[in-house]
């Protein structure tokens, strides 16, 4: 107790327990609720593309197959669980990657990393709200289109969710990745952002089986990719179907060591990016 009759609080954000790294995350989550409940129009605009999104696809899957065609729901099962999987991507991408660009733009970057906060739970604060709100918008997509094709295939829920989870925290690891590097490229953020994306959609096989791939890009390129064994593995669990690029044993350890690994490589080089821009004096530019 001084003088003045204030006692001391601690080292408040400097203290880097657990449990204060914690409270930390939960400031700057409410933070970014608060950003987001100021835009609901984004909200729903959001959500309308998604709609688009799955229109786009039911109507192709339709006109290949027919509707109420024998395997309109075993196509529409493997469109929408890579589509999970591509709207977790997506949203990591540009919640915990372009995100940063968007603190350079406020002016607040620089000085959110002059604080003692916790870096990490600066990160992934970044996207709780909006992966809650990602989960949000799947459940009904899956709802509506199973409706849709009189159901959607969902022959092991329970591991598929495991599948899921390893696989995006792998995704967390690409969205650090992507933080790193837009540290350094700045204004070329948004382009490198839709490129990724498109990538990882196209690659990853994520709306179409991987059959569909050439088999030269099958094997020089999405062979090589983690995450196109995460898609692979979950969609094959619900459809009720082989992997169809390696036997399940060897798929099951792929994702989960990219889940484990991917976030600890991605954050490692995201710091290192960090402290480049930092011994530069680039931290903070526009």
């Amino acid at each position: 107790m001084t003088s003045g009759g204030t006692a001391h609080k601690g080292f408040g954000y400097s203290d880097l327990s657990l449990k204060q790294s914690f409270f930390t995350f939960l400031s700057m989550t409410k933070k970014q609720v608060i950003e987001f409940s100021r835009y609901p129009i984004s909200f729903v605009a959001e959500f309308s593309q998604v709609l688009l999104i799955i229109g786009m696809f039911m109507f192709a899957a339709i006109i290949f197959i027919g509707e109420g065609g024998a395997g309109l729901s075993r196509i529409a099962g493997i469109m929408m669980y890579g589509f999970v999987l591509n709207m977790f991507l997506i949203f990591v991408l540009w919640e915990i990657g372009f995100s940063i660009r968007e603190e350079q733009y406020r002016g607040t970057l620089e000085s959110l990393y002059l604080s003692p906060v916790n870096k990490f739970s600066n990160l992934t604060s970044r996207i709780f709200a909006i992966v809650v709100w990602t989960v949000v918008m799947v459940i009904i997509a899956l709802v509506v289109v199973s409706h849709y094709v009189g159901g959607l295939p969902a022959e092991n829920v329970l591991l598929a969710l495991v599948v899921l989870f390893f696989s995006i925290t792998g995704i967390l690891g690409i969205g650090f990745m992507a933080a790193s590097l837009i540290l350094r490229l700045k204004e070329s953020a948004n382009l490198l952002i839709n490129v990724l994306q498109f990538f990882f959609m196209i690659f990853c096989a994520m709306f179409f089986p991987f059959s569909a791939l050439p088999p030269e890009i099958l094997n020089t390129v999405t062979r090589w990719i983690p995450l196109s064994y995460g898609v692979d593995l979950f969609r094959s669990i619900l459809v009720g179907q082989n992997p169809e690029l390696l036997a399940f044993g060897y798929e099951i350890v792929i994702v989960v060591l990219f889940g484990i690994l991917s976030p600890v490589v991605g954050y490692l080089l995201y710091k290192r990016g960090e402290r480049k821009a930092r011994l530069k004096g680039t931290l903070g530019e526009y």
